[in-house]
């Protein structure tokens, strides 16, 4: 009896093909459901067969839920009509997808890289609503059934266990796209190049600009670094909230921030690559349900990473593990700052956490696609 196996996720990248391509080699028909598939290194093999729906929005939170809606109807239709023998597994995008799965018979998993309802405590959302303790339940029936569970981090694990805590949880750690390339010098890099930042120190934002993400700290860095002329702030990406961050870099009167549009795929790493110091940020008060996938990116450079984010966070965990960086908290603006210029005027430790942050880079690597599919199988140590 041939075995057969669909993936669900509506925003596919790298990871998810990269996994998918792995569980090729066992399975005798393996498909996806997803709206959009993102190519950065690895194709999509192409006897995976692929069924599109609707496109996640990551635009507002009210298109962003309409497309998590529309996208999950037609995921039930499809698991219904076309993928009912299908073993499923779940990726948590659209997060509502994986709720559908108590009412099929099928054997079911869910990878979890953001942890739900936890996640709507960012936009106000209430412990005490309805919809957060309706959800609460929902996983403790879910997660008990699962077949299996694979998540990010260890600090990830331990809030999945509070829904059960019998059950077994892979974790497994996200990598980069980029472990085959090889850093840009800054001669040769374009951003640097295009944005006539030859002789700056750059400290660099790259990614979503959302609710989640505390980027307004960063104009607050940067304007108590005024007088620094050779540090440059580059805030590049898209979400709810970068007209309000491009507002208030004008009005602020900040020379010494930019804010450029979201890099194309093909651009991506000579931008991180431009960066002297790469900046995440997290929101603090749930700083357990996510571990950004753009740390393995650039780690991949050999740059220092600074995290404005909880000290218990998975992020922090890493960066405070590998010695490639420095971890603070989002009131701590004078430490930020001078951690900062000491980073400028120190090359020793500018080498010393790059070459730490690149060393890390090859722990994460491609490698953690096959964990995946040991450890469905039952092949894991």
């Amino acid at each position: 009896m041939s075995r057969k196996i669909v993936f669900i996720n509506q925003a596919t990248g790298y990871l998810t093909i990269d996994i998918i391509n792995e569980f090729l080699t066992e399975f005798d028909k393996v498909a996806l459901i997803t709206g959009s598939v993102r190519v950065q290194n690895t194709e999509l093999d192409p006897k995976i067969h692929v069924t599109k729906i609707i496109k996640y929005n990551r635009g507002g939170n009210v298109r962003k839920v309409i497309s998590w809606i529309v996208g999950t109807l037609q995921i039930w239709f499809l698991l219904l009509c076309k993928y009912n023998d299908y073993e499923r597994v779940y990726f948590t995008v659209p997060p509502t997808a994986y709720l559908l799965s108590l009412c099929h018979k099928t054997p079911f998993s869910i990878i979890i890289y953001d942890l739900y309802p936890e996640a709507l405590l960012i936009h106000n959302f209430s412990r005490s609503s309805y919809l957060f303790k309706w959800w609460v339940n929902q996983n403790r029936k879910i997660f008990a059934k699962a077949y299996k569970i694979f998540t990010l981090s260890e600090y990830m694990k331990s809030l999945i266990q509070d829904y059960c805590q019998d059950s077994e949880i892979c974790v497994i750690a996200n990598w980069s796209a980029f472990s085959r390339l090889r850093r840009i010098d800054r001669t040769d890099n374009l951003l640097i190049k295009n944005e006539g930042l030859q002789g700056k120190f750059i400290v660099q934002y790259s990614g979503n600009i959302g609710l989640s993400h505390n980027v307004e700290v960063l104009l607050e860095v940067a304007e108590s670094l005024k007088s620094e002329k050779d540090i440059m702030f580059i805030i590049i990406g898209r979400g709810e909230k970068s007209v309000t961050i491009g507002d208030l870099i004008n009005s602020k009167k900040l020379i010494n921030c930019r804010l450029l549009p979201f890099r194309k795929d093909d651009e991506l790493f000579d931008s991180l690559c431009a960066a002297d110091l790469a900046v995440i940020t997290l929101d603090d008060s749930i700083p357990d349900i996510s571990v950004p996938s753009k740390v393995y990116n650039i780690m991949a450079t050999g740059t220092p990473v600074m995290a404005i984010a909880s000290i218990n966070s998975g992020l922090a965990d890493i960066i405070i593990r590998h010695k490639m960086g420095r971890v603070f908290d989002k009131d701590n603006i004078v430490d930020i700052t001078q951690f900062i210029k000491e980073l400028k005027n120190d090359p020793k430790l500018w080498n010393y956490l790059s070459e730490n942050s690149l060393n890390a880079s090859r722990q994460y690597t491609i490698a953690n696609a096959t964990k995946y599919l040991n450890y469905y199988l039952g092949k894991a140590n």
